[in-house]
């Protein structure tokens, strides 16, 4: 068999990637030179295209004419190659709730550290890592091909806030959470308080009641941080100095960068 008979093969089977490690332990008849020039060929051609390192995906005809296959459809695939959890969050997972103003260029995924060696061309995935994966607050759902994990409402609400950087600022994270926050429980938010910090929560009430006026959504996250919240006082955006002319707030916030949501 010849390397693109393993690889029609292989798709006509329903498996849409690939690592080079594979490929050539089936086709051990093979050189890995030989291998490695057709792989080259191939993806010169727009028939595959290469994701990470030695991983792959057969391009399927809709993509074709682009020559980029979105990280939804090979995502999954790909985590289970590098034996990774993850889920698509952030402003992609933001976006897959309804809360679309604000998309991302890059698909944004969070997994476990270490991190994983990315190479400078990797512009599809934007990596992003926390210590340890709440299971229990990723969602599923059937993508093109296979499943696809990504973040419940509520922990894209509260990931938005303490990776706000990763999201272009406060200003941006607050214009998205004007949208997520009609898909929130927020009861459920209890479940994502082992996961994050109490900084976090104060910022993300703080943006809920003095940024985007939802009252009755902060009263609720009020109830539950109360007993949790101390008196320390906390910098809205760590990054910038205290502002002393703050006005004081049952957050113990201090709001050192002005934040207004952009029009939706």
């Amino acid at each position: 068999m010849d390397t693109i008979e393993w690889i029609n093969n292989r798709e006509m089977h329903g498996m849409v990637t690939f690592s080079k490690d594979e490929i050539s332990h089936e086709l051990a008849h093979k050189s890995a030179e030989s291998i490695h020039k057709d792989l080259g060929r191939l993806v010169a051609k727009g028939y595959i295209q290469p994701v990470f390192r030695g991983f792959y995906v057969i391009v399927p005809v809709q993509y074709r004419l682009k020559g980029i296959v979105p990280p939804s459809y090979f995502i999954d695939d790909l985590m289970r190659h590098l034996g990774k959890p993850y889920y698509v969050g952030l402003l992609s997972a933001a976006a897959m709730h309804g809360a679309g103003h604000q998309r991302a260029m890059q698909t944004q995924v969070m997994t476990v550290i270490p991190r994983l060696n990315v190479s400078r061309k990797d512009t599809l995935i934007d990596w992003n890592y926390r210590t340890e994966m709440p299971e229990e607050l990723v969602v599923t759902k059937n993508g093109e091909m296979g499943v696809l994990r990504y973040s419940s409402p509520e922990l894209t609400m509260v990931d938005m806030v303490q990776y706000a950087e990763h999201v272009g600022g406060y200003q941006r994270a607050a214009t998205v959470l004007a949208e997520l926050v009609e898909s929130v429980d927020m009861q459920k938010l209890e479940a994502v308080l082992p996961w994050t910090t109490v900084a976090t929560m104060m910022r993300l009430g703080y943006i809920l009641e003095m940024v985007l006026g939802e009252q009755e959504k902060a009263d609720v996250l009020y109830a539950m941080m109360k007993s949790r919240m101390g008196k320390k006082s906390w910098l809205l955006n760590p990054k910038v100095e205290r502002k002393e002319d703050a006005g004081s707030n049952r957050w113990h916030v201090n709001g050192n960068v002005e934040v207004e949501i952009d029009e939706i």
